[in-house]
């Protein structure tokens, strides 16, 4: 998903002033869902693709691969007046991309061992530990509301996970992880880049992907471990080349990505944080509509019943708060 790299409401409207724009954001309720599930739709098309590309390569090659020709996007939104590059301050930036970078790296990781209904309903899950966080760590108070989206959305990670069979348990949890790491990455942009530009913090995710993708390559040089073949050696594999059946796929994923992202920002900036945060959840529908037309990937019921779950407390926490 580069779920992919949610400015956090809060922070989205303010992050991107274009020059020569007067203060205070214009508000395009309509406009803003309408990018807000173009957004969806292209990232819950393209994300389908990890599976495939799992086959050939690992997580670790394709991140850094795709990271090179995303930075390049990125830096041309830069130069056509989206954002700065520079951010206010690099530790910052760089501690959010760390903790996003691990939760992305997670939920593609998970991407070539089960459907992808499932790896992003742990990816979802990121509300649910955001809030769990802000209870335990920012000591604040919630009602009886947000407790109840705790529950519900908690039930549903336990129906999504109990309808893989086979897989080890580590191999279940990691779009679950990945939704806590992006939630702590949530609560850094809230709490400690609230002022950066959105395309700087999105130069950071995709740098600090690819940095962390050639230094696990490097590793993997130096180790050699046994790799299985196919999708189960995408977490062990080496660097491969040339790779031509593969490459493109990485090419649109790059692109499709940060498109993809570009229209969630145009989204913040267009809409109200809380209205427009809802409409992420249509990714939920557009994922697996996507893996059962392009994958045939099966979408079982309690794969439905666990989803819906998650999105109803998804729903709760974003009416709930303020």
């Amino acid at each position: 998903m580069q779920k992919k790299d949610n400015p956090v409401a809060v922070a989205a409207s303010r992050t991107l002033p274009a020059a020569g724009a007067t203060p205070g954001p214009v508000t395009r309720p309509w406009m803003a869902a309408l990018s807000m599930l173009i957004a969806m739709l292209l990232l819950g098309f393209v994300d389908n693709y990890v599976a495939r590309i799992a086959t050939e390569v690992s997580v670790w090659q394709f991140l850094a691969v795709r990271s090179v020709m995303a930075l390049g996007l990125v830096a041309g939104l830069s130069f056509a007046g989206m954002g700065t590059l520079r951010p206010k301050r690099w530790w910052a930036v760089g501690l959010r991309s760390l903790l996003i970078a691990i939760g992305m790296m997670c939920y593609f990781g998970s991407l070539a061992f089960m459907p992808i209904a499932q790896s992003l309903a742990g990816l979802f899950t990121s509300p649910i530990f955001v809030l769990l966080m802000t209870v335990l760590v920012l000591r604040q108070k919630i009602g009886p509301w947000r407790v109840i989206a705790v529950v519900v959305g908690f039930t549903g990670i336990l129906v999504v996970l109990g309808v893989q069979e086979g897989l080890p348990g580590a191999i279940m949890l990691l779009p679950v992880a990945g939704g806590l790491f992006y939630a702590m990455g949530s609560l850094a942009t809230r709490l400690l880049c609230a002022e950066e530009s959105t395309i700087s913090m999105l130069a950071g995710i995709m740098g600090l992907q690819g940095l962390i993708g050639a230094g696990v390559l490097i590793g993997l040089a130096v180790i050699a471990p046994a790799v299985p073949e196919g999708a189960a050696g995408f977490l062990l594999r080496g660097w491969i080349w040339p790779i031509p059946s593969i490459f493109p796929l990485i090419v649109l994923q790059a692109v499709v990505s940060v498109v993809g992202v570009f229209f969630l920002i145009r989204a913040y900036q267009w809409g109200e944080a809380s209205q427009v945060s809802v409409l992420e959840y249509t990714i939920m529908i557009f994922g697996p509509f996507f893996g059962w037309l392009l994958m045939d990937q099966a979408v079982t019921p309690s794969m439905i019943a666990g989803i819906v779950l998650i999105m109803i407390a998804g729903l709760i926490i974003a009416v709930r708060s303020k």
